[in-house]
């Protein structure tokens, strides 16, 4: 086996649109698999036309099982695994050659930055960069747990950082958006976090949504996203809302016995204010880099 070669797995399922030019920017490889979950469309028909190994099965839910079975037939010394929205770029094409080249590299895994394109923008912030995913690693060293559908690559012996991006052209629309979240991901989370021992507290139904929401939009600074950073942080607290929904399903629908519920939950949702607010002038006085008019600021806080 080359120790200089390198096996590009593709994971794909009704990407007629994208996988030729995923499939484009993987030029570098000595090798390309294609792992389709059965599409309909004419996905492996266009993966077909090119030099390409196409295994079709069934798609199933935990989508890291195909992704797995396609790091088992892959032939050479290193490992790149990508989605069919995924594109590999010029920069990143050489970095990767000049890693896979070294002649002692005793990192068995590397990191690479994902730039994801969300509602046709560049995402910065919002959580959503440098969004690193392990994705290229040596034959044999690496696999997913398939446990998680957002779980990374496990990988035997030590990692290392790529600084070129991987671009991820991820949802393009709101309907992929709740598609993906509502049949994949919430249903996962749910069980993720039920298997860990999540207790049910109907104040986390207030709680999860509004922590996922400062988390993004401030500890995340998504507010520098704009319109966009805003909208992604309110999509991913409904996210979260969905998941305690999914959780409250798995109780029956569970009634809780509280006289003085309202109350509670006023008292839920004005903490919940405090805690934004908090966040609110946190991230207005990082902005300000005069420090008398930081004091000033702060001064004016504390008289309202």
């Amino acid at each position: 086996m080359n120790k200089k070669s390198l096996s590009v797995v593709i994971s794909t399922y009704n990407s007629e649109k994208k996988i030729e030019d995923c499939i484009k920017s993987a030029s570098l490889a000595d090798e390309i698999i294609i792992v389709d979950g059965g599409s309909t469309d004419n996905t492996a028909k266009i993966a077909k036309k090119y030099n390409t190994e196409v295994f079709v099965r069934s798609n199933n839910p935990m989508l890291n099982i195909n992704k797995n079975f396609g790091f088992s037939k892959a032939k050479s010394a290193w490992i790149l695994s990508l989605d069919s929205d995924e594109r590999i770029t010029p920069s990143l094409h050489g970095e990767i050659k000049d890693k896979i080249s070294e002649i002692r590299n005793e990192i068995s895994g590397y990191y690479i930055p994902r730039k994801n394109i969300i509602f046709d923008k560049w995402i910065e912030h919002t959580g959503w960069y440098p969004d690193y995913q392990l994705r290229l690693f040596k034959k044999g060293k690496g696999k997913f747990l398939e446990e998680h559908v957002h779980e990374m690559i496990k990988v035997d012996g030590q990692t290392g950082y790529l600084e070129n991006n991987l671009v991820h052209k991820s949802y393009e629309t709101m309907h992929q958006f709740m598609q993906k979240a509502v049949n994949i991901y919430i249903p996962n989370e749910a069980n993720q976090l039920l298997k860990k021992g999540y207790k049910f507290d109907w104040r986390d139904s207030i709680r999860m949504p509004l922590r996922e929401f400062a988390s993004r939009f401030f500890a995340r600074e998504g507010y520098k996203d704009g319109l966009h950073g805003l909208v992604l942080s309110m999509l991913m607290a409904f996210y979260h809302l969905l998941v305690f929904g999914y959780i409250w399903e798995k109780t029956g629908f569970k009634e809780i016995e509280d006289k003085d519920f309202l109350n509670n939950v006023e008292a839920e949702l004005k903490q919940s204010n405090k805690d934004l607010m908090f966040w609110v002038e946190r991230e207005k006085l990082k902005g300000i880099n005069n420090p008398v008019k930081k004091t000033a600021y702060k001064l004016l806080k504390k008289l309202r």
